[in-house]
């Protein structure tokens, strides 16, 4: 129970929870039930598009489930995903990367590296059917949030707990998280797929690949990753997901 209050605390801004004494291992090891948290962020979001779909046209009904994930993470992830187009985009050295994504202005690569997701995401979730984007949301939030958390399998965190925006440093993947981040990000897909056809898996390769490139990107650029990079590679990853799933369909 203490780690699904730190999940809550964490990656919400609901304000349950926040009075409770978790100890701060919870929060060193969050990052592997953060599949968990895509849960909620996703059923959420579907039930936010799937109820307001009945009332309003679909293009608006995807705006607000859009805005309700927003509103429940606070744009958390979001603004890892701006910081990194910002760091990467106008640093050269790895201190300067570093020293750009913890800046708290907003430089050019970030607006428009939003500007390109968001447009981005909303088309993707429109060119779905609303019964199919409900369903693609619910796989795709978790599934990539856990596939996102192996990013601590392939690199070493950049900063140190001082220098880091949260003071907290992710700690190495173990078998015992391992199995639980996997069984939290692969059930739902599970689940679902298994009405449709076998077809549906390949959704989670495109993901996958664009997984080992960010991260060897990342190791090239910084040698490590922060909260940013994780926070924009699960943005990344699942767009990549909704994509997938779109050309899966124009093949079938």
């Amino acid at each position: 129970m203490l780690a699904f209050y730190a999940i809550i605390v964490f990656y919400t801004r609901l304000p349950i929870f926040r009075q409770k004494n978790i100890p701060d291992v919870y929060f060193k090891n969050i990052i592997y039930y953060w599949s968990m948290a895509g849960w909620l962020t996703a059923s959420v979001m579907a039930a936010t598009l799937y109820l307001s779909s009945f009332l309003l046209p679909a293009s608006i009904a995807v705006v607000l489930a859009i805005i309700s994930r927003l509103l429940l993470t606070g744009g958390l992830h979001e603004d890892g995903l701006a910081d990194f187009f910002d760091g990467f985009g106008g640093g050269i050295s790895k201190d300067r990367i570093l020293a750009i994504m913890k800046d708290s202005h907003v430089g050019c690569y970030a607006v428009l590296g939003l500007i390109c997701y968001f447009l981005l995401f909303y088309q993707v979730l429109v060119a779905f059917p609303i019964h199919l984007a409900c369903l693609a949301i619910l796989v795709a939030d978790p599934f990539c949030k856990g596939l996102a958390a192996m990013i601590t399998t392939r690199l070493n965190y950049a900063r140190t707990a001082e220098t880091s925006k949260v003071k907290v440093v992710y700690e190495t993947l173990n078998k015992k998280y391992l199995l639980q981040t996997a069984f939290f990000a692969l059930l739902p897909l599970l689940i679902i797929l298994g009405w449709l056809s076998v077809t549906y898996y390949l959704i989670m390769l495109l993901p996958i690949l664009l997984f080992f490139v960010l991260t060897a990107f990342m190791k090239s650029k910084i040698d490590g990753y922060t909260g940013d990079c994780v926070g924009a590679l699960f943005l990344l990853l699942e767009l990549s997901c909704y994509l997938s799933l779109l050309i899966l369909i124009k093949l079938i």
